[in-house]
């Protein structure tokens, strides 16, 4: 479980995709030489007159990704609360890898063989249920999937969008405020070679914006203990530590180690991170106040509920979906792959296809999930570059000042900079 956390925290920063605009009609290609099969068109599988089925293939073992299916099934449950979609409610077919890559594979042939679409998906053994969506063309995922390959095929839809980089404004952002100790940065990344990959992206983007660093400590995934890695840190005169890619558990432990040592640079947070449980694990309030959190969703834990509409409707519905469950990242994206499904779904027509509903896929240019995300090209496979900043304040995230306002048309988040791709990937 420790592994599969390490390695999620990297991947769900950045991982390779293509950025090709897509296009499409009736037979017609998603992206250059990949057609949607005519025979997409009349498959209607998984759909009556009533109800459309879809199917969530997630890693449930000891409770891994079960966000991913209780934030599909959240916005099931709410989008059925409304009448569902065209007269016709969402079910949703759960079922659990069990962290195997053959499981994922028979996961995903019973899912063509039974369903409308794979949605909110969320597993590090996408790859196998991959290559048999690469042999199936027609039939629809809309996840925030994981494995390169898989996040390069037509028929395959995230609402984040990965790539291999980074956005250029949080870097700048940083930068600006903590210019004296932007020479002196370090920063933690785990064992991996998707750790590595990811930071590398990163890393381009950030010492494009100005920062050199000192310091990079690698840990291992099953590593308890950072005391060393800190010492070390504190001894290369390392100012500002970029921590974005760590879990809360691996962040928790370094937050620890540095009151320990009585170190107190400025720590950096991000996505993976972003946890109800931080503060507990890192020992305290007084351990994390002070730092600093970009990412490029909403503060969904609780902080925007009323700024927000859509946080709040998340967090009702999650609670609707499994009651006294605390919604984690996964959550999140399973939530918003629900959202861009049902975005597609409605328009794909009264009778909808396969084929129609990639169709309509294929228009969405720009996504939002409700002012839930920074707007994304889900068509394109482009991601956000807008972001917003948080502080921990008596142990709690809060926007900070420097941000928009969520009435505004960023819907309160940044949009200065680009998103960068690193030359060569």
């Amino acid at each position: 479980m420790i592994l599969a956390v390490a390695l999620v925290a990297a991947a769900c920063s950045s991982t390779s995709s293509s950025s090709t605009t897509t296009t499409a009609a009736a037979g017609g290609s998603t992206v250059p030489g990949r057609p949607i099969p005519q025979s997409a068109f009349s498959d209607h599988t998984g759909v009556t007159s009533t109800s459309v089925n879809v199917a969530n293939v997630s890693t449930l073992s000891l409770g891994l990704f079960k966000g991913a299916q209780v934030g599909t099934q959240a916005y099931a449950d709410y989008v059925n609360s409304t009448g569902g979609v065209n007269g016709r409610k969402i079910i949703v077919d759960g079922a659990d890898d069990g962290f195997t890559g053959a499981s994922n594979k028979q996961a995903t042939q019973n899912a063509i063989q039974n369903d409308f679409a794979l949605v909110g998906d969320f597993s590090l053994e996408d790859s196998f249920g991959g290559a048999v969506l690469a042999q199936n063309p027609g039939f629809p995922d809309v996840s925030q999937v994981l494995d390169d390959a898989t996040n390069k095929l037509p028929n395959v839809y995230s609402p984040i969008p990965l790539a291999d980089g980074w956005a250029s404004g949080p870097m700048n952002y940083y930068y600006n405020k903590f210019k004296s100790d932007a020479n002196y940065a370090g920063a933690f990344l785990a064992d991996s070679p998707s750790a590595a990959q990811t930071w590398a992206g990163e890393k381009y983007v950030a010492e494009q914006a100005g920062f050199k660093f000192v310091s990079e400590q690698t840990y291992a995934t099953t590593q308890t203990d950072f005391t060393q890695q800190v010492i070390a840190m504190k001894n290369a005169g390392v100012k500002i530590i970029f921590m974005d890619q760590m879990p809360s558990n691996y962040a928790g432990a370094v937050l620890k180690a540095l009151q320990q040592q009585n170190y107190h640079p400025q720590v950096l947070l991000g996505a993976a991170t972003y946890s109800n449980q931080l503060v507990n694990q890192s020992g305290g309030a007084a351990n994390v106040d002070g730092a600093y959190l970009s990412q490029n969703l909403a503060l969904y834990l609780g902080t925007d509920q009323s700024a927000v509409p859509a946080v709040g409707t998340f967090l009702h519905w999650v609670q609707v979906a499994s009651p006294g469950f605390s919604p984690d990242l996964f959550t999140a994206y399973g939530w918003l792959s629900a959202n861009l499904f049902v975005q597609g779904l409605k328009n794909a027509g009264s009778n909808p296809s396969r084929g129609s509903l990639l169709q309509a896929l294929s228009k969405v240019t720009s996504f939002n999930g409700d002012g839930f995300n920074a707007p994304s090209n889900p068509a394109a496979k482009v991601p956000p570059h807008c972001y917003l900043i948080a502080n921990v304040v008596n142990g709690q995230f809060v926007r900070s000042a420097d941000n928009p306002p969520t009435t505004g048309s960023t819907g309160g988040f940044r949009c200065d900079g680009s998103y960068i791709v690193k030359p060569g990937t």
